[in-house]
């Protein structure tokens, strides 16, 4: 007679462990309400929308599949997505060269593109202004970078949460607005508290001589990096090489 309680105890734990997945996540809030007013349903559901293609697993493997393509044939899309373009100068296109450019390291370029982008019927696409903040970033704009994540918030709040706010987090330390800086990574490590915000502020606080901050941080993510296999330090691997470089500079006293 026990049983079914137990069941249903059950699913309401893997809704509640799927909700703070779509919380942490920024996923919509719509998410909660399905999740706890169908729990076994919803659970199955969100599993297979949001979960799976979300997993650091599935992030893994498409991203070990890339890399292997890159190496193989490098420049390849970079040099297809141009002829695209210049055969048929869509905005779709244009999209993947801006793209291309960007992945290729050609940021003046990729920046370029994505305003060019911002101008036409992807003027308020939330993933456009993303990218285009992002090449912005890599090429010292960060005046424009930050005026694209702020309309990034403006307009959703919770779209890519994580990478919006470290990003954000960046721009302003570049900035040299470090105040800002720490509280976006305070906010995004309360929010998120991923490896990737863990490690991107231990970077900034290596930099920015935070000894106490630094020498926390580098102890929590020890703990994760000690139980990580070959194939996933791979994969974090430019994240490593950043941090590195930042242990260095420290030791070097800036």
């Amino acid at each position: 007679m026990q049983m079914p309680f137990v069941g249903l105890g059950l699913h309401v734990l893997i809704a509640l462990y799927f909700a703070v997945h779509a919380v942490r996540s920024g996923q919509n809030t719509y998410w909660l309400f399905i999740l706890f007013s169908f729990p076994l349903l919803g659970s199955v559901v969100y599993f297979f929308a949001i979960y799976l293609p979300d997993s650091r697993l599935q992030q893994g493997a498409r991203k070990a599949v890339a890399s292997a393509a890159k190496a193989l044939n490098p420049g390849k899309e970079l040099r297809e997505a141009e002829a695209a373009y210049e055969y048929t100068p869509t905005a779709q296109n244009q999209m993947r060269f801006a793209a291309a450019l960007l992945e290729a390291g050609r940021v003046e370029e990729a920046a370029e593109k994505y305003e060019a982008c911002l101008s036409g019927p992807f003027a308020s696409d939330n993933e456009v202004r993303l990218l285009a903040a992002r090449a912005n970033f890599e090429c010292e704009k960060f005046v424009r970078a930050s005026e694209l994540l702020e309309l990034i918030r403006k307009a959703d709040p919770e779209f890519r949460g994580e990478q919006v706010s470290l990003l954000l987090a960046r721009v302003f330390a570049q900035s040299g607005q470090q105040t800002e800086a720490k509280a976006e990574f305070e906010s995004a490590l309360a929010k998120f508290g991923s490896f990737d915000v863990k490690a991107e502020y231990l970077v900034w606080a290596l930099i920015s001589n935070e000894r106490e901050l630094a020498a926390q941080l580098q102890i929590e993510i020890q703990r994760t990096t000690e139980r990580w296999n070959r194939q996933t330090k791979e994969l974090h691997k430019p994240m490593l090489r950043r941090l590195d470089a930042a242990y260095e500079h420290a030791r070097q006293g800036g």
